[in-house]
C-alpha cells in the first residue's frame, strides 16, 4: 500500500471560509521588564520582514487547504418507517466534529417503494423524520448537504411518481449553499463547483441506462465544464457496476456511460445501494461504494463477513484525493483497505482494490479516537 496521505485530526477543523489557527509557527517570547534590569527590545527591521513572511505563508498555506467532504448513503430502514437507527445519529455527530465542507448522500434517506404504496402524509412523516435527524443537525452546523435520489426516496419506476413529486418537493425547498454549475434538474440531477473539482449528482434509481436525456445533459455539463477543473467527481444511487453478495444484478452497467466517464476524465465515481464499502477501479475510473449507515450491511463479492456501517471521507487537494471510510457504531476507526478483497469478480466486471492500482486514489490517513461524549 502506498503510503497515505494528509490526516483528519480527530478535533475535526474549521470550515475552509473561517481562519483557521495555527500552531509551531513562531514562539511567543516575554518582553523585557525595565524594572528588573531588562533591556528594551530593540527594533529590527529584518525581524518585523521575518514575521510579515511568516503571516504571509500563513495565508498561503490556509489558501491551500484541501477541499474535504463526508458521504453518507442508505441511512433508512423497513418500508414506511420514521426510526433512525442510533448509528445514523452517531454518524451525523461525527461528521458535525469533523467539520467537512460539505456532506453527500448517495441515496435511500427515507423507506419507500413500499407496496401497497405509501399516503402523501405517510411520505412526509419520513422525510420531517430524516431531516430531524440529519437535515437540521447538518444545517444548525452550517454543514451543505447535497443529495441524489435512491429508489426508496423518489424511484423512476412507474407506481412511485407520488414519492418522486414529493422528493423534488423536500429539496427545492433545502436547496444547498454551494456554487451551482447547472441547477436546472436539481434535485434530481445537477452540477456545483467546490475549490478545484466538479461534483455531478446523477438520477440513478433504476437498474440499466440512464434516460437519453439525462446522459446527453451530461454529456454536455463534462464537455462544456470538465475541463475547468482539476478533479470531476459524480454521485449517485445504483453503481456502475455490482459490488455486494445479493445484488449482482442491480447495477447500471451502461458501457456508453462508463466511454464517457473515461473520455470525460472523470477521477471518482461514488454510488451507495449495495450496503458496503469499497474503494474499486476499473480501467480507469475509481469506483467507490458506500457502506450503509441505517439497515441492512451486506457482504461484499468474496468476503465472508458483512461490512461495517460506515460514513465516507473525501480530501480533494491539487492533483490528489484521499478517501477513507470510519466505521460505527461511534464512526472513529478507519477501514483497514488491506481487509477487503483484492479484486471484487462478478459476471457483469471486474473491480480492482484501488491501492493496487498506480493511480491517484490514495487511502486517506484518519486518526482513530474515542468518540466525544453525547
Amino acid at each position: 500500500m502506498r503510503a497515505a496521505g494528509r490526516s483528519i485530526a480527530a478535533r475535526g477543523r474549521s470550515h475552509r471560509s473561517e481562519a483557521r489557527p495555527r500552531d509551531g509557527w513562531w514562539e511567543a517570547r516575554p518582553r523585557a521588564d525595565r524594572s528588573r534590569g531588562g533591556a528594551a527590545p530593540t527594533w529590527r527591521p529584518w525581524a518585523a520582514l521575518w514575521f510579515v513572511l511568516l503571516l504571509l505563508a500563513g495565508v498561503g498555506r490556509a489558501a491551500a487547504d484541501p477541499l474535504r467532504v463526508a458521504v453518507i448513503s442508505d441511512l433508512n430502514g423497513s418500508y414506511g418507517s420514521t426510526h433512525y437507527e442510533s448509528t445514523v445519529d452517531g454518524a451525523v455527530q461525527r461528521i458535525v466534529a469533523l467539520k467537512p465542507d460539505f456532506v453527500i448522500s448517495t441515496g435511500d434517506m427515507v423507506a419507500g417503494q413500499r407496496k401497497p404504496h405509501l399516503t402523501r402524509d405517510q411520505v412526509e412523516a419520513m422525510w420531517q423524520a430524516f431531516h430531524s435527524h440529519v437535515s437540521e443537525p447538518l444545517a444548525k452546523a452550517g454543514i451543505p448537504l447535497a443529495v441524489t435520489p435512491g429508489n426508496h426516496d423518489g424511484s423512476a419506476y412507474h407506481g412511485f411518481e407520488l414519492e418522486r413529486r414529493i422528493y423534488g418537493e423536500q429539496w427545492s425547498a433545502r436547496r444547498p449553499a454551494v456554487s451551482f454549475v447547472d441547477a436546472a434538474h436539481y434535485p434530481y440531477y445537477y452540477a456545483f463547483a467546490a475549490g478545484d473539482a466538479l461534483f455531478v449528482a446523477l438520477d440513478a434509481t433504476t437498474l440499466g441506462e440512464l434516460a437519453p436525456e439525462q446522459m446527453a445533459w451530461l454529456r454536455d455539463l463534462l464537455a462544456q465544464h470538465g475541463g475547468k477543473y482539476k478533479q470531476r467527481i459524480v454521485f449517485n444511487h445504483v453503481p456502475l457496476w455490482p459490488f455486494a453478495q445479493g445484488r449482482e444484478s442491480e447495477y447500471i452497467g451502461d458501457p456508453a456511460l462508463e466511454n464517457l466517464l473515461r473520455e470525460a476524465r472523470v477521477d471518482l465515481y461514488l454510488s451507495g445501494h449495495h450496503h458496503a464499502f469499497y474503494p474499486g477501479h476499473k480501467d480507469g475510473i475509481h469506483l467507490v461504494s458506500q457502506s450503509c449507515v441505517g439497515a441492512g450491511p451486506r457482504r461484499l463479492v468474496g468476503s465472508a463477513q458483512r461490512s461495517p456501517r460506515s460514513i465516507t471521507l473525501i480530501e480533494v487537494g491539487g492533483d490528489a484525493l484521499r478517501l477513507a471510510a470510519l466505521e460505527g457504531p461511534d464512526f472513529t476507526r478507519p477501514i483497514d483497505w488491506r481487509t477487503l478483497p483484492e479484486r471484487i469478480r462478478s459476471p457483469a466486471a471486474e473491480l480492482i482494490r484501488a491501492d493496487l492500482v498506480k493511480d491517484r486514489l490514495e487511502e486517506l490517513r484518519v486518526e482513530a479516537t474515542a468518540a466525544s461524549p453525547r
